[in-house]
């Protein structure tokens, strides 16, 4: 791959799809470097998603949750970073870091709110069409706010549309659970704020919180809390889990985030005071009305009943749809890009870190677009934000041109304290590529491209492999979802 991967006509902008922090830091890096760049969002406002959790405390403090272009962006205009150790909720990352973002002269320029990216295709070339195809400008139909639909065209096209406004379904096989759809009444899916807007739906209930990760953890704590306050307030924790139960409960003192450490250590106090039933081994297979409640019913027909509400914090899915006339090589079972699968398969990584990785291994045959963010980890609940930021870094230098410093890596993460180093029972997966190095996480990144074969073997169990560049502050914020990725509770 060279410069010569993008269409030649420089005038056309390169498109990002989503304003998220991934989306907007794509932005930054691009400016910095004299890219012209479109920025598509769906709603009205940027980082939707994130308002979605904005009452939620984040695990990492602030000096980890900023990125360096969009920093060096804001101080220019006078902005003040926040106390470096302090930890924002979701809200004060939008409000105060990323809100800003957006208004600054050069974002806002580019920014187009309200503009919802319905497909991405070649200009007048069908999926199945190769001649000519590489030199042909991307053209992404855009459902506007007002109703109007365009087509805008552009040399390349980075999605960071993310994942969370597609949920995994509650049913252990990956489609709904019968009944899940007509109890979607009684049905929420995130981190629902118990505390405060929706405190009246939860309190006095019989409440079932179905999941394993981060936002799981942040939704019973916040129950429990609830429950302190409100009498009548039962909390059931049901996970597919069995056995050892030792990654439910994270890396606890050993982790390097002493606020995702926390998560784990007191779901683990709340289930030994009695404060939470812990069902293991429940995998969701029906939903019944019983009355004014619902019986949950398991795969092997074991029953939790009378449950009033009920929270899926099981994960999220990519959306595929958009791209659907575009040749993306995906991982078929995490439809992930396909360099990742190996190295953050859920099946065999037992923690939130990954092998640098860049533009080389984030673009597709589909020659100048790429993946980046949590939608390039497809189904994996391990994202972390300060991958993306370094996502983000390396494909805006590919798409100027400069692969030097596309290949370079310049990510350094905490370690989680809860890896392991033996997969799980007959979890193997075929590498992409021939991995240069084993590590305590699994094999670190094939070797694939000059970036991968920098990469040393971890030197800490769930740390980083060695980078050739370390910053003074690496990004790193787990972003919403489960596995090592996830929030905070204040």
């Amino acid at each position: 791959m060279d410069g010569s991967m993008v269409v030649a006509d420089t005038t056309l902008p390169v498109a990002v799809i989503g304003a998220g922090p991934v989306g907007l830091a794509m932005a930054a890096h691009l400016v910095a470097r004299g890219q012209r760049v479109v920025v598509l969002e769906a709603s009205d406002g940027v980082a939707a998603h994130i308002g979605d959790f904005a009452h939620v405390r984040l695990f990492s403090p602030w000096r980890y949750n900023v990125d360096a272009a969009a920093r060096a962006l804001l101080e220019r205009r006078g902005w003040t970073m926040p106390d470096p150790e302090a930890l924002p909720t979701g809200g004060d990352l939008r409000d105060r870091y990323l809100a800003p973002l957006a208004a600054t002269p050069e974002i806002a320029a580019a920014l187009r709110l309200g503009h919802r990216v319905v497909s991405v295709s070649r200009h007048a070339i069908d999926k199945v069409k190769t001649a000519g195809r590489d030199a042909a400008p991307f053209t992404l139909r855009v459902a506007r706010a007002d109703g109007a639909g365009i087509d805008i065209q552009a040399r390349a096209v980075v999605d960071a549309s993310g994942t969370w406004s597609h949920p995994n379904p509650m049913g252990a096989g990956g489609v709904p659970a019968l009944g899940e759809t007509a109890a979607a009444d009684r049905v929420r899916y995130g981190i629902p704020d118990v505390l405060g807007r929706e405190r009246a739906r939860y309190a006095g209930r019989r409440v079932l919180v179905v999941g394993a990760g981060h936002s799981a953890a942040n939704a019973l704590l916040d129950l429990a809390a609830l429950a302190r306050e409100a009498p009548g307030t039962e909390i059931v924790w049901a996970v597919r889990a069995e056995g050892d139960l030792a990654r439910l409960y994270g890396g606890g003192d050993a982790d390097a985030l002493a606020a995702r450490g926390a998560l784990g250590t007191g779901l683990r106090a709340l289930v030994e005071s009695g404060a939470v039933t812990l069902r293991t081994g429940f995998r969701v297979a029906e939903l019944r009305r019983a009355s004014n409640r619902v019986d949950v019913v398991g795969a092997d027909g074991v029953v939790i009943p009378g449950v009033d509400e009920i929270v899926v914090a099981t994960g999220q899915r990519p959306d595929l749809e958009i791209t659907r006339e575009l040749r993306l090589r995906l991982d078929p079972a995490l439809e992930c890009v396909e360099a990742l699968g190996p190295l953050i398969d859920p099946n065999i990584h037992s923690c939130g870190t990954v092998r640098p990785h860049g533009a080389r291994q984030l673009a597709h045959p589909e020659t100048g677009f790429f993946t980046v963010g949590v939608k390039s980890y497809g189904r994996a609940p391990t994202f972390l934000l300060a991958t993306g930021y370094e996502q983000a870094r390396s494909v805006a230098a590919a798409l100027a041109g400069d692969w030097i410093a596309a290949d370079r890596v310049e990510l350094d993460l905490p370690a989680t304290g809860v890896c392991s180093s033996t997969p799980a029972t007959g979890a193997t997966r075929p590498a992409v590529g021939t991995p240069v190095a084993t590590g305590c996480c699994g094999p670190s990144a094939p070797a694939i491209a000059p970036m991968s074969e920098r990469v040393a073997a971890a030197g800490a169990c769930c740390g980083p492999a060695a980078a050739s560049i370390k910053p003074a502050a690496a990004p790193a914020l787990a972003i919403a979802g489960s596995g090592c990725g996830g929030k905070a509770r204040g």
